[in-house]
């Protein structure tokens, strides 16, 4: 983790402790709201919005990882299979598709009930988390977008792990 445990300060609100971790890795982020942190995260396949949302009537901090593709209407559907495949796969986190306008998001939560508070590795395990998995899967919504594969033909494809740089 790139920055040490900062348990002595207040962290009530931990998009605070979101914000530094932003300023540590030289993200671009903006504080929306008192609630809302977004910052932009390169990837190795796309660049990607990651907006961090706290909940207080819930005691939530969410994560949100937006891929920056668009599914066409004629793919959502087999797009639709693939993300259930994926889910089922998954330890925690879910991806989610918007039937609206095609937008693709990996979403998560850190559950913080009885007024804990996050600490900087808990946010910033959040955040990777959501951009690791949100990388890892990519390649398998290209193939179905794009190459025009099935969701199975896709995974299957796209979890070949390689070896070497080429």
């Amino acid at each position: 983790m790139a920055l040490e445990a900062r348990e002595h300060e207040d962290a009530a609100n931990p998009l605070d402790r979101v914000e530094r971790i932003a300023e540590a890795y030289q993200w671009a982020f903006a504080r929306t709201n008192a609630r809302e942190v977004t910052m932009e995260v390169a990837g190795g396949w796309s660049d990607m919005t990651v907006s961090i949302n706290w909940r207080d009537e819930f005691e939530i901090l969410h994560v949100a990882a937006s891929l920056d593709m668009k599914v066409p209407p004629a793919r959502r559907d087999e797009v639709a299979k693939l993300l259930a495949r994926i889910n089922e796969q998954l330890l925690v986190g879910h991806f989610d598709l918007w039937h609206a306008d095609g937008s693709l998001l990996f979403r998560n939560s850190l559950l913080l009930a009885g007024q804990a508070e996050a600490n900087d590795a808990q946010c910033e395990a959040l955040i990777h988390l959501a951009v690791e998995t949100a990388e890892r899967y990519f390649p398998a919504v290209q193939f179905v977008v794009w190459a025009g594969q099935s969701a199975t033909e896709a995974l299957e494809a796209a979890m070949i792990d390689t070896w070497g740089e080429a």
